[in-house]
């Protein structure tokens, strides 16, 4: 199954060192984070541990290489 895109765009945040889930299957109310909707869909959500507060550009559009982190790849889909 693909992912839905929520935007193709990424989620600039300033985060707090923590334990995060970001969303991979894009169905999630709670962009960019996971909320549970992914269940029945075979995604997966994806860990992302900061050890310190840090800005971080979170993929929006869930066609990233490189996921959770935004590479670009937003600027290629149609």
């Amino acid at each position: 199954m693909q992912p839905e895109i929520p935007q193709k765009a990424p989620y600039g945040l300033s985060l707090e060192a923590g334990t995060y889930w970001w969303c991979a299957c894009g169905r999630s109310q709670k962009q960019p984070f996971c909320d549970g909707s992914h269940k029945g869909t075979g995604l997966t959500p994806i860990k992302l541990v900061l050890e310190a507060d840090k800005k971080v550009w979170l993929c929006g559009c869930k066609h990233s290489q490189n996921p959770p982190l935004c590479d670009g790849s937003h600027k290629k889909l149609p």
